[in-house]
């Protein structure tokens, strides 16, 4: 089953690939009620750890601790990055690594989809606009090893683009080549981007965004105000401050732009406390300065392209459902103000269109970048490598083939190479479009691991002192757009060659 996953800072979204529909995966919490969505939340207690709406479960144990917002922590990690969580430190890769595995559980044996045991599970991953290497790598991998297969990463405004493209396919042959300015205002992040629209690819000119602000904030001010209304800012405990939180999250949710009156059960939070009332007006007037302040980044973003012209302002993400924000953008850009009919699901809803689109082969020239993930730092950074850039021509028949190579001396045992492309690169020349995984190749640097049939089953680690080796990778392709990539060590003048191909060929 082809699907798209969203992985947002409060809430994940799937939505799956089915014959031309793309329906969103509804999960059944432990309570009973159903959810289409999954929290990423981690709750732990020793060497006990709990994911998602079990770990939701816990959050009034006090012998648990919660980390929410897992998403966040990824910003500016690398591979060995450790959360310090309560006496111990935690890999930040294996926390992520095992909400991935429990989104997969709970897909197969608790969400309304239909997927057999031994279906495999093929996803399209989210990724934020300006998510730099690490970040790509780690949700990549994260998933990977959780137990899908990653057909490849998306900027989630290249998503949301998609999903705009999709319910509006009349407009869309006069859309090509014009800019969209898609603005996305998630839980815990809000990001804006100008999105070129073209025929069979949706390219970021620009992005920006404020990566603290999003719909959380809004649950906070609401919280702050009904405790400032009941007179009770100091009488609440850390879990009390919780319930208040899911009771404010709950009614910010049920607004529409008729409702007068927010009426806040204190009950929920603390037995005996009273119901309070809040005028909507004096709850929207304390939001309106955070909507402004994305306003001022989009005005920005358009000022510093002036050669664009806005066409259209498409809104999504769940905290952008809250009324005044609608409102509030269309006292400065009017009638182009767009709302998506699916707010919190519009990405997982574009990267599930994608995955179910056939990637194209590689003609006449490279229409993406290729490479590989490199280690850099001593391990603490994941860097692209570029070995054949987006644009190159491809030789004519009959003519030598393009040739790259790259010489090193390796530092562990057993080298893992992950080959991707990608459709843009920044200014260090690092991954910043979409990305689709190619094969993995694993080739042994130890000479003692060359007779090994399976280095799968081997543990990865530092090359012994006393062995000094050196790498030799020779890229070829040739004229029908074939990659193959030879390796050698030396001086033991061992060579393997391998033909590179893509993970996910579609039809197969």
């Amino acid at each position: 089953m082809r699907m798209g996953i969203d992985f947002g800072t409060t809430r994940i979204v799937v939505a799956s690939a089915d014959r031309g529909n793309f329906p969103l995966a509804h999960f059944e919490a432990p309570d009973g009620q159903v959810f289409d969505w999954l929290p990423p939340v981690a709750a732990i207690r020793g060497d006990e750890r709990l994911y998602g709406w079990e770990a939701m479960a816990r959050q009034e144990d006090s012998s648990w601790t919660l980390i929410r917002s897992i998403k966040r922590h990824l910003r500016g990690a690398g591979p060995h990055s450790e959360l310090q969580v309560d006496d111990q430190r935690l890999p930040l890769r294996l926390l992520f690594t095992e909400m991935m595995a429990a989104l997969r559980e709970q897909l197969m044996e608790h969400s309304n989809l239909d997927i057999d045991s031994t279906e495999r599970l093929e996803a399209v991953l989210g990724v934020p606009a300006n998510a730099d290497s690490n970040q790509r790598f780690l949700t990549e991998e994260a998933a990977r090893m959780g137990g899908f297969s990653v057909l490849g990463l998306m900027n989630e405004p290249s998503a949301a683009a998609i999903e705009f493209a999709y319910r509006n396919g009349a407009e869309r042959k006069s859309r090509a080549g014009s800019g969209l300015l898609v603005y996305d205002l998630g839980g815990g992040t809000f990001d804006v981007s100008w999105v070129t629209l073209g025929e069979s690819e949706h390219i970021i000119d620009s992005s920006d965004g404020i990566p603290t602000l999003g719909g959380d904030d809004f649950d906070e001010i609401l919280a702050a105000l009904a405790l400032e209304t009941a007179g009770l800012q100091s009488a609440i405990t850390p879990a009390e401050m919780q319930r208040l939180f899911v009771e404010c999250r709950e009614k910010k949710e049920s607004l529409n732009p008729n409702t007068r009156r927010l009426t806040i059960d204190l009950e929920r939070v603390r037995p005996g406390w009273e119901q309070i009332t809040i005028p909507v007006d004096a709850y929207y007037e304390r939001c309106r300065p955070l909507i402004e302040a994305t306003r001022n980044v989009v005005e920005n973003l358009i000022a510093a392209q002036p050669e664009k012209s806005l066409d259209t302002l498409y809104v999504t993400g769940g905290g952008s459902e809250l009324p005044p924000v609608a409102r509030i953008l269309r006292e400065t850009f009017g009638r182009k103000v767009r709302r998506s009919a699916y707010m919190r699901s519009a990405s997982a809803v574009g990267l599930a269109i994608r995955s179910d689109l056939p990637i194209d082969r590689v003609q006449d020239q490279f229409n993406q970048n290729f490479g590989i993930w490199r280690e850099a730092d001593d391990g603490n950074k994941i860097l692209f490598d570029l070995i054949f850039q987006r644009g190159t021509k491809l030789p004519a028949p009959g003519d030598p083939p393009l040739r790259h190579e790259r010489i090193y001396r390796p530092a562990h045992n057993i080298g893992h190479f992950r080959y991707l492309e990608c459709s843009r690169l920044d200014g260090d020349r690092q991954p910043t479009g979409e990305i689709s995984n190619w094969d993995q190749v694993l080739f042994p640097f130890d000479p003692r691991l060359r007779d090994q049939s399976d280095l799968s089953s081997q543990q990865i680690g530092r090359l012994s002192e006393g062995y000094d080796v050196s790498v030799r990778e020779e890229y070829t392709c040739d004229a029908n757009g074939s990659i193959r990539v030879k390796i050698s060590a030396e001086p033991a003048n061992y060579t393997n060659e391998f033909a590179i191909g893509q993970l996910a060929k579609h039809g197969s």
